[in-house]
């Protein structure tokens, strides 16, 4: 695994547990959830970018 792709999934846990933390209050903000949100599937876009990809099986 390289140094970038370990950050990737570090602030991929961070933005898990932010968005968890944010549903979790009281008054939680729906547009704070929906950005927070559309950050981490970027971010999974780019760390899906740097996983080498497996041919597909022939049946």
């Amino acid at each position: 695994m390289t140094d970038r792709m370990f950050r990737l999934l570090e602030l991929h846990q961070k933005l898990d547990a932010a968005i968890r933390r944010t549903r979790a209050s009281r008054f939680a903000d729906p547009m704070e959830i929906a950005r927070l949100t559309r950050r981490k599937l970027r971010l999974r876009e780019r760390l899906a970018r740097l996983l080498p990809q497996q041919p597909a099986l022939s049946l």
